[in-house]
């Protein structure tokens, strides 16, 4: 990038800079604005939105073409993401939501495992432009299954009805004053109301840690693995990782209905003890083995922290869910900037050990709260919304 548009490496990088601030600053208001509006053709536009971007990124002329670009699919994919598992859960059948969000967003580990290595080959083979142009093409194609297959649903403030479950198993539910009778969570959720909701911020606590503590490492895995003597077997370790994240994916999938608290604990207990191995020693056999652990820990996480949040939201209706989904995406893409920065910052000043020590201190964070909210975040039973 940096050598086909005449800027530093530095420079070229700000195009994830602005991708992620995209995100961060429009999934609130955007998710609020667009609460009363229907779900299939808001997804429609994102994603024409995202289609857009990512073909003027591959033909941008200059720099600042470029990071307009990459601002634009960062706000496309933001409101996206923000509105994916409301939406899977909408359509889901009754006590299965936890699966359809899990099978909804699977891209997302996917994509952060598997889809940065397979981008960045195609990049050194191709170029950076075509990269961008087989997600244009990617995105083509998810749009037309779109159009063709996914099904609408009702007002995303319109509760579906709960006549047919038993009264125990419904969430209690808290009205704001701009909901209309007869109606659960009509109007917008300000992330202020969010937030109040019983479960939800601790939740968002759990991301902001997690995130944080993966991208720390995540992010310079190729200094750590040259630092411990695999530099040349990166690519191998990154695919070890990537197919334990698509066994965590399966698994968490299978069980989440019923066993999200478990799996919640589980993932982070596995992050956890992998990165502080990884910190302790650099000895070749127990990298590749932490990596693995590593890849069955995160794998399945983000879907149980969407999975919780959605769950823990919908106390205070459907609108408080997209709220607090599109919360935890701008929580997740800032950990995401900041774990980058601090990761730097670390592996300049104190060795790519030290940052496997950071992320492992950040992990055990995020299992105590896991642990400690038994009631309204990670409830032991599980409750169908």
């Amino acid at each position: 990038m940096s050598a086909t548009l005449g800027v530093s490496s530095g420079a070229a990088g700000q195009a994830v800079t602005v991708y992620a601030a995209g995100t961060a600053l429009t999934a609130i208001p955007l998710t609020a604005m667009t609460a009363s509006v229907r779900r299939k053709p808001l997804l429609l536009l994102a994603m024409t939105a995202f289609l857009i971007a990512n073909t003027l990124t591959a033909a941008a002329p200059g720099y600042a073409v470029l990071l307009f670009a990459r601002f634009l699919a960062g706000v496309a994919a933001g409101l996206a993401w923000a509105i994916l598992a409301g939406y899977a859960r909408r359509i889901a059948p009754a006590g299965l939501e936890g699966r359809a969000i899990a099978i909804a967003m699977t891209g997302i580990p996917l994509a952060l495992s598997l889809g940065v290595p397979a981008g960045t080959l195609l990049g050194q083979r191709v170029g950076w432009q075509a990269a961008f142009a087989a997600v244009s093409i990617l995105t083509i194609a998810v749009v037309m299954w779109i159009i063709r297959s996914v099904p609408p649903v009702d007002q995303p403030s319109v509760a579906r009805p709960a006549l047919d479950r038993p009264a125990v198993e419904r969430l209690p539910i808290e009205r704001s004053p701009i909901e209309r009778p007869g109606i659960v969570g009509a109007g917008r959720s300000s992330a202020r109301q969010t937030l109040k909701v019983p479960g939800v911020a601790a939740i968002l606590l759990v991301v902001v840690a997690f995130v944080l503590g993966h991208t720390i490492i995540y992010a310079y895995i190729a200094p750590y693995l040259w630092h411990a003597g695999l530099g040349p077997s990166t690519d191998a370790v990154l695919l070890a990782f990537g197919l334990a994240c698509l066994v965590s994916i399966w698994y968490v999938g299978r069980g989440i209905d019923q066993h999200l608290r478990t799996l919640a604990l589980t993932g982070a207990a596995l992050f956890t003890l992998s990165v502080a191995v990884m910190a302790a020693t650099q000895a070749h056999p127990v990298v590749w083995i932490a990596a693995v652990v590593w890849g069955l820990g995160w794998g399945g996480m983000p879907t149980l922290l969407q999975t919780a949040a959605g769950q823990a939201g919908l106390r205070g209706g459907p609108a408080v869910a997209d709220t607090a989904q599109a919360i935890l995406v701008t929580l997740w893409n800032a950990a995401m900037a900041l774990g980058g920065i601090i990761g730097g910052l670390i592996l300049q000043d104190l060795g790519a050990a030290t940052a496997a020590t950071a992320a492992a201190i950040l992990g055990a964070i995020s299992l105590l709260i896991i642990t400690a909210t038994h009631r309204n975040a990670f409830p032991t039973t599980q409750t169908t919304p």
